[in-house]
């Protein structure tokens, strides 16, 4: 007489176990090769996109290198040869190195007087989608103050507005865009929204001393409170001493400042 197994649970474990295995002895003689054929393509990707982003790495040091060893052949007063580095740049591939070596040579441009060479340059960063936004909107900005005395005070806000209006995140190049456009609408009469530009750069946090210095001046003079305790030793005596004949003063003062402006931007 046959015995009865004492434990029914083992015996159905010992054929699921079976089971699994034969299956799994099935997948392998039928995909086993599809599947190391897989797994070695993986590893294959994944080393070479650590080598691809170590070359990118050397790449851009190598950019980074050749981009201080023009500036400082510009230092050195040798344009000819810093224009040879920054052409090299300019042809490059990588976008922000190739932005920077343009954006020196419009520099180099408007310093020689050519201001329209300049100009042109800066236009062509700006239009150049492969480059980082925030670099573009820098050219747009220096594109403009180039180009200043040859715009309409409408195209000059028209330009700044997106930079002037970004609130989320806010543009990194606001104030330098807000200087612009104030002095736009003060050349068109229109003294509050100038004065209200003004005094929200001069309020800005780590703003440049000379340009919180202007926009304090120009707010006061234009009925904007933007004195405050960190320009209020600076400007507060600037302020008094420009009430007295502030029609004719104010006109000076804006002419000032979109010169002081437009040098700053060029430099």
């Amino acid at each position: 007489m046959a015995l009865r197994p004492t434990n029914d649970a083992a015996l159905l474990q010992e054929v699921d176990e079976a089971v699994r295995k034969d299956r799994l002895d099935t997948i392998m003689h039928s995909y086993g090769r599809w599947i190391i054929a897989a797994v070695l393509a993986a590893l294959a990707a994944f080393g070479g996109y650590l080598y691809w982003g170590h070359h990118q790495d050397t790449v851009r040091g190598e950019r980074a290198e050749e981009l201080i060893a023009a500036f400082e052949k510009l230092a050195g007063t040798q344009p000819t040869a810093a224009n040879g580095e920054l052409q090299k740049l300019a042809a490059g591939s990588e976008p922000a190195y190739r932005a920077v070596a343009v954006m020196q040579q419009a520099n180099i441009k408007a310093q020689n007087g050519d201001l329209k060479g300049a100009a042109a340059l800066m236009a062509g960063i700006v239009a150049d989608k492969k480059i980082d936004q925030a670099l573009r909107d820098l050219a747009l900005i220096r594109q403009t103050a180039f180009e200043y005395d040859s715009l309409k005070p409408e195209a000059v806000i028209a330009r700044m507005k997106p930079l002037v209006d970004a609130e989320d995140p806010a543009s990194s190049w606001f104030a330098s865009a807000a200087e612009l456009s104030a002095t736009a609408h003060y050349q068109l009469g229109q003294y509050d929204q100038a004065g209200a530009l003004y005094g929200r750069i001069a309020k800005l946090p780590g703003v440049a001393k000379s340009l919180q210095s202007r926009s304090v001046q120009m707010a006061g003079m234009l009925g904007v409170d933007a004195v405050d305790d960190r320009a209020a030793a600076s400007a507060g005596t600037e302020t008094k001493s420009a009430a007295p004949g502030a029609a004719d003063q104010k006109g000076n003062a804006a002419q000032g400042a979109a010169a002081a402006a437009k040098a700053e931007e060029a430099n």
